[in-house]
């Protein structure tokens, strides 16, 4: 099999230390990014930790295909313990780091401890530096970037940023690179602003050569050659099909379409995109570079869950408002969706659905801890019954678009996701759409036939995550060409994926988490049978647990044998 290769890189920031560690054993089995964050994290943080306590850690990898030139390779992978589930999560960025990060010549990154000063770290071939900023106290993420471009000459594209959402601990604070490509969900940008790190810069000449077949460029000229929606309006192209099917959250959850859908659908972001927008060695190229002519505003995105949370679900139908949310979290370091949903949570409490002006201080007083802010940064789980509102999370994470009440295999994979309600832990949501022309396409209502293929698709997505590839390769990277890549059987690597999965829930499980949160906010069709079968094609116990002996003797992990 493929994999990264390297020695791991552990940085204490309280100690001001670090060491590396050969874990060639590790790799052989564990490919990188998610599948090796997820085994280094399950073994090395404690099952008891604090997420907010200098004992939580966070893995940074690579995977073996951003050695390639290949389109939808320039994504990279992170792995905590979630402020906001409190459960072990792993979230990726595209963008341009990843190469820079393969610079160091490490397979992984470590960061533990917790520093008494704010400082940027910065890491190289040669080595970790400690720079105390304490004048970057509570600074944006483009005033972080310019600093660390005037100081060091590095550009955005080699560091990972914390806006002040991250510095006063927001649970969904994301962690930040390219100025606007997030480490979204989950929160671990809030543990890195608890561990008083400001940003990390990586940079290095020194990337280990991983040779990958020449099926990359197949599949490159394949993504520069078709003609594809996403190109000219990216996740947005699917926008008026999900509210015309009645899958699009609106007015906190309280409906599934949109009225004042023709202000803020894909129509309205394409034609706000002023040039094209990449990651790094992608041909795709389906980011969207927005500008408003007539105020100034320039952002990236928003992309389509974005546009739900800032848009129908909090009552807004106008795009630059949209626009102007999106650009808010990018420059504060949060989380659209949780920042979002957050914010309609509050507009249904106090009927101020559609106030553009009070969701903007609203996103801005949750990066501060302002006032109503500071309890919004809690997340929806904790501070619902404050406000009398419904408890929309799954593990206390908020909800994503493509709605489970009306596609419910997404559904059911929102309830199973050890993230929380994540609609890429299993992205079952394209099999359901009625437009899916395909003989493993499903009908949207009841979850007949789909407890396997959720645990299909979160296994293969496990195994995406840790070579790292993006979730759109899905109609290019066949899975002869995931053999043909990653030199291995695919039913391996599903394994793999499988295996991945379950330390996920074993850690997760060790915190107390089971059968009685792998629930809903609603009911669909058949749940319970469907989540009996979900466990039982992944040989669980009833109660969502995993059993005890697949994680007993030292050679665990050493051959993908799980599902």
């Amino acid at each position: 099999m493929k994999h990264v290769q390297g020695p791991l890189c552990t940085i204490d920031v309280g100690e001001r230390t670090m060491q590396t560690e050969e874990i060639d054993d590790l790799l052989e089995s564990f490919l990188g990014g998610r599948a090796l964050g997820t085994k280094l994290a399950h073994d090395r943080i404690p099952f008891d930790v604090d997420p907010l306590g200098a004992d939580n850690r966070v893995f940074f990898a690579t995977g073996p295909l951003q050695h390639s030139t290949m389109s939808f390779t320039g994504r990279m992978s992170a792995t905590g313990v979630s402020p906001l589930t409190g459960g072990l999560l792993s979230s990726n960025a595209g963008g341009f780091l990843s190469r820079n990060f393969t610079g160091t010549g490490y397979s992984a990154v470590e960061v533990t401890g917790a520093s008494d000063e704010l400082v940027i770290v910065h890491v190289t071939d040669t080595g970790v530096e400690f720079e105390a900023v304490p004048e970057l106290e509570e600074a944006t993420v483009p005033e972080t970037c310019e600093y660390i471009a005037d100081e060091h000459g590095l550009e955005s594209e080699h560091t990972v940023v914390v806006g002040p959402a991250g510095e006063n601990e927001v649970r969904f604070a994301s962690m930040m690179t390219s100025e606007e490509r997030a480490f979204g969900r989950g929160g671990l940008g809030a543990v890195l602003g608890s561990k008083n790190v400001k940003a990390i810069t990586f940079d290095g000449d020194s990337t280990h050569e991983v040779e990958i077949p020449a099926a990359q460029m197949e599949i490159h000229g394949e993504a520069a050659q078709a003609d594809h929606p996403m190109k000219e309006s990216g996740t947005t192209s699917v926008t008026e099909y999900a509210n015309m099917v009645e899958a699009l959250p609106s007015y906190y959850f309280s409906e599934l379409s949109f009225e004042g859908i023709d202000g803020v659908n894909g129509d309205r972001v394409a034609e706000k995109k002023y040039k094209k927008g990449t990651c790094s060695a992608c041909a795709f190229a389906c980011k969207l570079p927005t500008r408003d002519e007539e105020s100034g505003l320039e952002t990236e995105g928003p992309e389509y869950e974005t546009l739900m949370a800032f848009g129908p679900n909090s009552g807004v139908d106008d795009i630059v408002d949209v626009m102007k949310s999106n650009k808010l979290c990018d420059e504060l370091g949060l989380d659209t969706i949780s920042a979002g949903d957050a914010v309609a949570a509050y507009l249904a409490s106090e009927d101020e659905f559609g106030n553009a002006d009070l969701i903007h201080e609203l996103v801005e007083k949750i990066a501060y801890r302002e006032g109503v802010g500071d309890r919004l940064a809690e997340g929806i789980d904790r501070f619902h019954e404050d406000l009398g509102v419904e408890n929309w999370t799954v593990k206390g994470m908020e909800f994503p678009a493509h709605d489970g009440r009306t596609l419910n295999g997404q559904g059911l994979s929102f309830a199973t996701s050890n993230r929380g309600a994540d609609h890429m832990y299993a992205e079952f949501y394209p099999y359901e759409y009625p437009l899916v022309d395909a003989d493993d396409a499903f009908d949207k209502s009841g979850l007949e036939g789909k407890p396997p293929k959720v645990v299909e698709l979160e296994n293969i997505n496990a195994v995406k995550d840790s070579a790292v590839l993006c979730k759109f390769s899905r109609d290019f990277v066949t899975e002869e060409r995931f053999e043909i890549l990653l030199d291995a059987d695919y039913e391996d690597l599903l394994a793999l994926g499988g295996t991945v999965v379950s330390l996920e829930r074993h850690f997760n499980n060790q915190r107390g988490f089971d059968r009685s949160d792998d629930t809903l906010p609603y009911e669909i069709p058949d749940f319970e049978r469907g989540l009996e079968e979900y466990y039982d094609e992944r040989g669980w116990e009833a109660d969502g647990t995993v059993p005890a002996e697949r994680f007993e003797g030292p050679d665990f992990g050493a051959a993908p044998a799980d599902d």
